[in-house]
């Protein structure tokens, strides 16, 4: 849900703002007037070919869309074009935050965006990208010493926050629907259907030693042990770390599963299953590498890995490789989504591992986040989420974010893929 276009724009609700909580979106950047020119130049000419129309102050219509077509509403033209000039679509996402456009179907805005995100730039620019595109920061990297803390960013900020707009299973991964358009009802359901099909891959039953990396709050973990499986979970969330190992207790588990909060590089012993969803989004590239030698080196051979990974097309992948994103900002510090090319051939190079089975389900994501999004607003309009602590910046940030990813999945620029890793036992 946005604001809807209907309340009238006002500087003072432009501007409410805490410049202490939020310093780049309370304050306009400066730019110099040949880039914030540039800029508006490439926006008008992506607005002309867009599928859109996006109104400016003043009533004027641009875009080529019809009347049935998403409506974009720049409330503040200079403040736009001056973000997009200093930080590109990163100033995008922030503009947003500073109540400069709004969109009654943000949604639908973002997912035509992200149908045409390859084209949105002039190719000769693209190949410039390098030199003007903002580059992810070195306190972002997920070395040992500094992954906690960008895990702790984003997973840390509250079980009660992640409790108002998730399902009972606090699962924050792709459920898997039995048919779609999903109702918010099938989401429990559909979660432990991700759940066991993972399970499933993994072979896991009873007696399986099983390594979960990702422990999320405990859902997964709870499934396996009740399998019969032994578990080993780990997490560098301290706040699923309590919740999930009391939810274990509660289920009459805690003799079967264990969490520890401990990085995956750290994990030691061997396993004849491991299972990780969505963990690999927040390894960062220049640690996947790291992260399948991990996987080869803690399981058995003749062992299964069963993996749940967003993904997005390889030269997609290839040409935001070293930009710093509004995701990266603001959500998830050090993260990066692969592409199923980049994942096979590091799983190739590096690991004595193979793909043997790989299903896609992005149509299931999109579903599940609007689920989600729709949970939050309800929570965020009856001031739930306020009373927590988090301000409408905050809440206004976090819709963005549940649109913009339903937006990727919609528009099939992002998929999800559950994938099945095995190792040949060659010691017969």
């Amino acid at each position: 849900m946005s604001v809807s276009s209907s309340t009238p724009y006002t500087p003072a609700a432009a501007t409410a703002v805490d410049p202490q909580r939020w310093p780049d979106v309370a304050t306009v950047p400066r730019c110099s007037r040949v880039r914030a020119l540039a800029a508006e130049l490439i926006v008008r000419r992506a607005f002309a070919r867009l599928p859109l129309r996006v109104r400016l102050p003043g009533g004027r219509i641009l875009g080529s869309g019809g009347p049935l077509s998403p409506l974009m509403q720049v409330h503040d033209p200079g403040a736009f074009h001056r973000r997009i000039g200093t930080s590109g679509l990163i100033g995008f996402g922030e503009s947003y935050l500073a109540r400069e456009w709004e969109a009654d179907d943000l949604v639908g805005v973002l997912t035509v965006f992200a149908e045409h995100i390859a084209t949105l730039v002039p190719a000769p620019l693209q190949r410039l990208r390098e030199h003007w595109a903002v580059r992810p920061p070195e306190s972002q990297r997920n070395t040992l010493e500094q992954a906690p803390g960008n895990i702790r960013a984003h997973y840390d900020l509250s079980n009660e926050l992640f409790a108002s707009f998730l399902d009972p299973t606090m699962t924050y991964t792709s459920a898997v629907f039995p048919c779609l358009p999903a109702v918010w009802g099938q989401l429990p359901a559909a979660q432990h259907r991700k759940i066991d099909r993972l399970l499933d891959l993994a072979a896991v039953g009873p007696g399986t030693q099983l390594l979960e990396i990702g422990t999320g709050w405990g859902e997964l973990a709870i499934r396996a042990a009740a399998r019969g499986a032994r578990v080993v979970s780990v997490t560098l969330s301290e706040q699923q770390y309590h919740l999930a190992r009391r939810r274990i207790e509660e289920a009459g588990l805690a003799d079967r599963a264990t969490v520890l909060l401990r990085d995956y590089r750290r994990v030691v012993g061997r396993y004849d299953a491991i299972v990780s969803a969505e963990v690999i989004e927040s390894v960062g590239a220049e640690f996947w590498p790291v992260y399948f030698t991990a996987l080869d080196r803690l399981l058995v051979p003749g062992g299964r890995v069963a993996l749940q990974a967003v993904t997005m097309p390889h030269d997609r992948m290839l040409a935001s490789l070293n930009t710093h994103t509004w995701i990266q900002k603001y959500l998830f510090p050090g993260g990066r989504i692969p592409s199923v090319e980049v994942m096979e051939e590091l799983i190739a190079a590096h690991t004595r591992l193979r793909v043997a089975g790989r299903e896609a389900f992005g149509g299931h994501y999109a579903e599940t986040l609007r689920l989600w999004r729709e949970r939050f607003t309800e929570q965020r309009t009856d001031a739930a989420v306020a009373a927590l602590g988090f301000d409408e910046t905050f809440r206004r940030m976090w819709t963005f974010y549940l649109a913009y990813s339903e937006a990727g999945f919609r528009s099939r620029y992002l998929d999800v893929q559950q994938l099945l890793l095995t190792k040949e036992d060659t010691t017969g």
